[in-house]
């Protein structure tokens, strides 16, 4: 008998050579496959941006063979590296600092009054489902999904701690092979309890696992899927320490995201053996960069806001690479143009629809030239005083133009006890993300890095990853693609630096930024800010 994922690669070499893929219909099905923590990272972008770099190692077969018959975005990024206030400006359509109290993680509050793009399928008649992550964490739970009620989940979740999962199975006595089979099929029964009860409407469903979320396994990249942390050797960003213990804790991080590759494929062979197949627009993406690392979740450079999108489906012109600049926003009007619902006026976001039916590749839409991204609030008390870290950032194609209003806090959170006489041991930094620095998670990275801070080979690394910064960053990136090297302050780069703080502010002007505001007091006062109320959840961690 062949084994599952021998049959999910046959399912997804049948997707990509049917002719009918990209078949356009009126009311669509719409399947959004959206990973918690998954950046930029599938092996398409490999082949895009040329071998030397880390998806040079990355094992996403279905993704990639999906991206020959879709559109894969070359330049798609988060309006926020951070959870829910990323997630809400996906489901409003809008920038993460209009949607009031959803605009922050720990404490979020879902405001009913703001247009969600699921609502408004489901008024429009369409069947909507979700399973696992939607919104999180906020009350109430998964507000602009429509709450629990749309869950489909009763076959199981242990896909969501999957390399967890699948270590103890396999330590019970299962092969790799049936654990994974195992944690697929919860996958699979929930998607086909989702898809038995929409009767004749056309369908969303909205695929959320948190597995890519840390914790996972050490070592599991390599035991589950075969990554090799030595192939990572040489490809690693200046700002990650080249070392054994961050090219493995890379290898197990991508072997999550593998796990949900295959899951990608599961949800694919369903929709064929539903019929369904020919009928429904794919959407796959992630929310933010990975989490533990430098750079990463909760920063406004490119290893934290730059992320994979890739749309393929009826209606859309697939076989394209596009550097049209998206960001994950302006999904909400594209599902609702997609629906044949009305885009309300209060969404800022943009449809990506005329990009889609284009047949062309490369900019395919001249205004697409630039996104805005930012950050105020992540973890509640990562900074005396419960205060955020407030940041609104511009990207390009040739720079990258950060502000930074309060260059006096820490941006990653203050460094508890690292200068006093109880430093935090190693498991500690590798398990318990409040224990220092806690904007960012805990990991095995983050640890090795703050073991090694006053290490003269690797201080510089730790304080260009953890020290206050600037109030103003500018990289060229031809020349500094990783954004290390600050040029705001060098005299060359003056008009640079003038013209996009200038177009910045003005996109803050006109969106209603509530920072430019009485200097930023909305974002620096309770409920924004302060400790965290007795109505929220926490994050997961």
């Amino acid at each position: 008998m062949r084994t599952l994922l021998s049959k999910l690669g046959c399912l997804t070499v049948w997707a990509i050579a049917s002719p009918s893929l990209t078949a356009a219909a009126e009311r669509p099905n719409i399947l959004f496959a959206f990973a918690d923590d998954w950046g930029r990272f599938a092996g398409a972008y490999a082949a895009v941006d040329g071998p030397g770099g880390l998806n040079d190692v990355v094992r996403t077969p279905h993704f990639d063979r999906l991206a020959d018959r879709g559109v894969l975005f070359r330049h798609a990024f988060v309006t926020a590296p951070s959870c829910t206030p990323c997630r809400s400006s996906l489901l409003s359509g809008q920038y993460f600092w209009r949607t009031g109290r959803a605009a922050i993680l720990q404490g979020a509050v879902w405001d009913h009054d703001i247009p969600a793009w699921p609502l408004l399928l489901r008024d429009a008649g369409y069947h909507i489902g979700k399973t696992w992550k939607v919104w999180s964490p906020g009350v109430p739970a998964d507000a602009p999904f429509g709450g629990q009620r749309h869950a489909y989940q009763s076959a199981g979740g242990r896909f969501n701690g999957f390399s967890q999962t699948a270590t103890r199975l396999i330590a019970a006595g299962a092969s790799g092979d049936e654990a994974k089979r195992q944690l697929l099929d919860e996958v699979r029964g929930n998607f086909k309890s989702f898809l038995a009860a929409r009767g004749e409407r056309p369908f969303c469903y909205w695929f959320g696992p948190t597995n890519v979320h840390r914790k996972w396994v050490r070592g599991s990249g390599q035991k589950l899927w075969g990554i090799e942390p030595a192939a990572l050797e040489g490809k690693l960003p200046p700002f990650l320490p080249d070392v054994p213990a961050v090219r493995e804790d890379l290898a197990d991080y991508f072997g999550e995201i593998a796990a949900f590759d295959a899951a990608l494929a599961v949800l694919l062979e369903e929709l064929a053996g539903a019929g369904e197949l020919d009928n429904t627009l794919i959407v796959v993406g992630g929310d933010h960069g990975p989490p533990g690392f430098p750079h990463g979740k909760c920063n406004l450079y490119d290893f934290g806001t730059h992320v994979a999108l890739l749309i393929a489906g009826t209606g859309v012109a697939g076989g394209r690479v596009v550097d049209d600049f998206v960001n994950l926003a302006d999904l909400a009007p594209t599902f609702l143009e997609a629906g044949g619902v009305a885009i309300p006026e209060v969404m800022t976001a943009r449809s990506v629809w005329p990009v889609l039916k284009s047949e062309k590749a490369g900019l395919v839409d001249p205004q697409r030239t630039w996104v805005v991204t930012g950050r105020e609030r992540h973890v509640a008390a990562a900074r005396a005083g419960h205060l955020p870290y407030p940041q609104r950032a511009i990207r390009t194609a040739d720079y990258l133009f950060v502000i930074n209003f309060r260059p006096e806090r820490h941006p990653l959170g203050d460094p508890t006890r690292l200068d006093g006489n109880d430093p935090p041991s190693t498991a500690e930094v590798t398990e318990n993300t409040f224990v220092t620095l806690p904007d960012e998670d805990a990991g095995p990275t983050k640890a090795w890095l703050v073991d090694h801070r006053d290490d003269p080979d690797w201080k510089q690394l730790f304080e260009h990853a953890y020290g206050r910064r600037p109030r103003d960053e500018l990289f060229d990136l031809k020349r500094d693609p990783h954004q290390i090297t600050n040029v705001a302050a060098d005299p060359a780069y003056a008009d640079v630096a003038a013209e996009l703080r200038e177009r910045l502010m003005a996109e803050l002007r006109a969106t209603g930024d509530p920072r430019l505001i009485d200097d930023g007091r909305y974002f620096e006062s309770p409920p924004l800010a302060g400790p965290v109320p007795p109505d929220a959840g926490r994050p997961r961690r």
